[in-house]
């Protein structure tokens, strides 16, 4: 059996393939890169980009393609992506106006009120109505 694993893993050649949207890289089979770039005009894109694509498509019922939406998720991550490389100004300011907004969210949302049960409480014995 071991042996069996180590046949199959010296028969695939591993490339290691950087994801055009997003940056993650990936070892993958040479075939995978290959289907992946055919899938999308060359590019190969990470798992979570080609979902992120999909759902895209998807959630437009269709109305643009999937090489329009694949620009779109470029798009939005070279922003994200730049975003993260800029310092802030002020880090610790950031930091304290990041934590106030959590606070006041949580203020603001609701609370689940604790369940209370309703037990039934008895006014008199039931003997005392017997007895007379």
């Amino acid at each position: 059996m071991e042996l069996a694993k180590q046949a199959i893993l010296k028969g695939t050649n591993l490339a290691f393939a950087k994801c055009e949207c997003c940056g993650l890289t990936e070892e993958c089979t040479d075939e995978y890169i290959k289907r992946v770039r055919d899938r999308y005009s060359g590019r190969w894109i990470c798992g979570l980009c080609s979902e992120a694509v999909k759902e895209e498509v998807q959630r437009t019922d269709d109305v643009i393609g999937k090489e329009e939406a694949l620009i779109q998720h470029m798009n939005f991550c070279k922003k994200f992506n730049t975003l993260l490389s800029i310092p802030p100004k002020n880090p610790t300011q950031e930091l304290i106006s990041a934590v106030k907004q959590l606070l006041l969210r949580s203020l603001d949302s609701p609370r689940s009120s604790p369940v209370r049960k309703t037990c039934l409480v008895r006014s008199e014995s039931c003997f005392s109505a017997l007895n007379s």
